[in-house]
């Protein structure tokens, strides 16, 4: 009973951080889907600038932190202590999932234009841009493990009564070329903007920083856990931008 209870609270978080990811391509670009959804970045009335920047630095720092501090290899050893093992990365997606919610739910406005694309080509090619981030996002996900990305390999294997190991280091397609395409494909979806508000301008920003603090973060851990193949990795393959290292 309880690796079928497990099986299905990762499903759960995985359906909740699925419909929270369409959520985001929606929300950042502005798609309302005729009424459909209700919140996006841009959506809504504008109130007073300091309340805004102060909410909206909250919420954004909130989900920085929970998925940093959850992420680490130490904080994880406690963790697994109060939950199942196996439902270590659910949990840790479905409070990244929610976190998001509340984001959306509670964005505050800032409508000031700092830039507008007038020319409908130049809109073609910003919107074009646009999905082709999340497009590289959701590719590369699937390029490495997406289903034990999100946790429902870890559940799916306590179900069945085996022992899930993480797989060995390995750089599929893209990551030959960068190192982390899942973050560039997030920069250029936050970025590709027809018309960038200032808060839109203020979320592509600090969600810029966050990710090169993230990645920096993460390649800690990955030198701990691969050891010389990761070092060797970083040595010869960019970080985020697909250029030779010997050119950069």
């Amino acid at each position: 009973m309880g690796r079928f209870v497990t099986l299905i609270y990762g499903l759960i978080c995985y359906a909740i951080f699925f419909l929270s990811f369409l959520y985001a391509i929606a929300f950042i670009g502005n798609i309302t889907l005729n009424g459909i959804v209700p919140k996006t970045i841009d959506s809504g009335t504008e109130g007073d600038l300091t309340k805004s920047l102060f909410v909206n630095a909250l919420l954004l720092g909130l989900f920085a932190i929970q998925h940093s501090v959850m992420a680490r290899q130490g904080f994880k050893k406690w963790w697994t202590q109060i939950i199942p093992k196996p439902a270590e990365r659910s949990t840790y997606v479905l409070l990244s999932s929610l976190l998001l919610c509340i984001l959306y739910w509670q964005w505050e406005p800032l409508l000031q234009p700092i830039w507008t694309l007038d020319n409908e080509t130049g809109k073609l090619i910003i919107q074009t841009l646009f999905w082709f981030g999340w497009g590289i996002v959701l590719i590369s996900t699937f390029m490495i493990n997406h289903f034990e990305l999100f946790g429902l390999q870890q559940v799916f294997y306590h179900a069945k009564g085996k022992e899930f190991q993480y797989p060995s280091f390995r750089t599929p397609a893209l990551y030959k070329f960068i190192r982390h395409p899942i973050m560039l494909g997030f920069i250029i979806a936050f970025w590709a903007a027809p018309k960038m508000t200032l808060g839109h301008l203020i979320f592509s920003v600090a969600t810029t920083g966050y990710i090169f603090i993230g990645i920096m973060l993460e390649e800690r851990d990955l030198v701990s856990f691969h050891g010389e193949k990761y070092k060797k990795y970083k040595k010869e393959v960019s970080m985020i931008l697909p250029i030779p290292k010997s050119k950069l």
